[in-house]
């Protein structure tokens, strides 16, 4: 898989980039968790999600946010690493401007990026929210949710309690016209250990294939 640099806010990113050969395939990039608790673009749940959306058709890219690996830059408490994403998902449209969809997936800390991203840029089809650590950062920018999408934790979660996860899934549950599917792994911790990754995996590809079926967001 291309090893790939990119532009960002703050000097150079480093990505992997795993292109279709189909022009209009659909589009996904993948969100780290916390670049200041070992979180990288090769962290297991990241490499397991950029292959199952690979493994679907999508043209996929994961890539490290600033200070990370390759990338320039220093951590920035969330505001930088945004910005990261958007950079990374203009470099990945530029690339690829004939799809039709458009998909975030995030990881604890990245699936809160992923979702600050996911009301910046109504082009933003799908989301999946792995862990997303509710009881840490405030999702209430998330009024309306402009997606539909999947949120998916494990019932034995002691770095983002299940309770947190429940009620800002009830919080989203509230708008209209679009339909969060939150899913829970029986004694799956927050880092989806064996056998649990597995799961993951299939429960995410199931949705991702329902929804490419349905014409509704």
């Amino acid at each position: 898989m291309p090893e790939v640099i990119f532009p960002g806010p703050e000097g150079r990113l480093e990505g992997r980039y795993h292109p279709q050969k189909e022009r209009d395939a659909p589009i996904a990039i993948v969100l780290h968790p916390h670049p200041q608790f070992g979180g990288t673009m090769n962290h297991k749940v990241v490499y397991n999600l950029h292959y199952a959306f690979y493994n679907m058709g999508f043209t996929v890219l994961r890539f490290n946010f600033r200070g990370v690996g390759r990338s320039q830059g220093e951590y920035d408490q969330g505001i930088g690493e945004l910005s990261d994403a958007a950079s990374a998902l203009d470099y990945l449209q530029s690339m690829n401007n004939n799809s039709k969809h458009c998909w975030v997936a995030g990881f604890s800390f990245g699936a809160w990026i992923g979702m600050q991203l996911l009301m910046r840029r109504p082009e933003i089809t799908g989301f999946i929210s792995v862990s997303p650590p509710a009881n840490m950062y405030d999702f209430s920018f998330l009024a309306p949710c402009p997606a539909s999408g999947l949120v998916i934790n494990g019932t034995a979660d002691r770095v983002a309690p299940p309770a947190d996860t429940t009620n800002l899934v009830s919080k989203l549950h509230e708008q209209k016209g679009i339909t969060i599917t939150h899913q829970e792994i029986e004694g799956a911790g927050h880092f989806f250990e064996e056998p649990h990754m597995e799961t993951l995996i299939t429960s995410t590809s199931d949705y991702v294939k329902r929804r490419l079926t349905e014409s509704t967001r």
